[in-house]
């Protein structure tokens, strides 16, 4: 499954050239949002040698614009320091800043869920551009969670890279059929264990009647308490969010086998 992978094409970059700090832009799209807080934090305390080199884009109008290390740029400008060392890559698109944002931040720091998703939105990554077009067909946004928005970003797209966008169709018309439309309909350990399991079995399975028998075990809010305390019960190595989706994917499961003889259940 899955498949889905992040590359720019070969490029020219050059070390450690001091930059200007004022000769520097950010661009909100190829990258996360500036946090002042964080960046005053780290003026606060900041040491020019220990800076480091930020990553830089040099655009063909010659503009050079920060892929990575924006909050130590905006430190050095609160602190009065005039240069900060680069590593400058010429000749990217908007799209490939946004795609060496999230590839150097996959090697070290990783940005929030939400705001990798923006910015491989921006980049045209496969993954997050799936992703988008089947939460629009079934009007919803990512961000925190609401009748028409699902704050489970990470867990959505562990669906679509593990299993497919199909899957994540069907997944969200399962949900809002079984428990209609509300904030918790969209809640990131129910969608992860339909999604695990017509991921896994979805051949086997017919949609309506998975719906059907979802609601039939009761509201969302009453799945959500079953899954935390089944997953609470499971002891220290079973409160992470994996084990909750597991747990969600076992009750699913179960909803679909109930009532069905023994040579027509699912073995999950």
């Amino acid at each position: 499954m899955g498949g889905y992978a992040f590359h720019i094409p070969d490029h020219k970059v050059e070390y450690g050239v001091e930059v200007k700090i004022s000769d520097l832009n950010i661009d909100p799209q190829a990258q996360r949002t500036l946090n002042e807080r964080r960046a005053q934090k780290i003026a606060a305390d900041l040491v020019a040698a220990a800076v480091g080199s930020i990553i830089v884009s040099q655009r063909e109008d010659g503009s050079c614009y920060i892929v990575d290390g924006q909050h130590r740029w905006r430190a050095c400008a609160l602190a009065g320091i005039g240069t900060i060392r680069a590593e400058i890559h010429y000749g990217l698109t908007q799209a490939q800043e946004a795609m060496l944002f999230l590839i150097k931040n996959r090697e070290s720091h990783k940005p929030r869920p939400i705001d990798e998703y923006h910015v491989g939105l921006t980049g045209g990554v496969p993954l997050f551009v799936d992703t988008e077009r089947i939460l629009l067909k079934h009007g919803l946004s990512l961000g925190s969670t609401s009748t028409n928005a699902v704050g489970a970003v990470a867990g959505v797209l562990q669906i679509v890279d593990r299993y497919g966008a199909v899957v994540l169709d069907r997944t969200l018309t399962v949900a809002e059929e079984a428990w209609g439309r509300a904030a918790e309909t969209w809640d990131g350990m129910l969608l992860g264990g339909i999604g695990m399991f017509l991921g896994r079995l979805g051949d086997l399975v017919d949609d309506g009647e998975l719906a059907k028998k979802i609601m039939a075990m009761g509201t969302a809010a009453k799945w959500r308490s079953e899954i935390l305390s089944q997953s609470s019960r499971g002891g220290f190595n079973h409160s992470g969010a994996g084990s909750r989706v597991a747990t969600a994917y076992r009750l699913v499961a179960a909803a679909w086998n109930k009532g069905r003889k023994a040579e027509n259940r699912i073995e999950a």
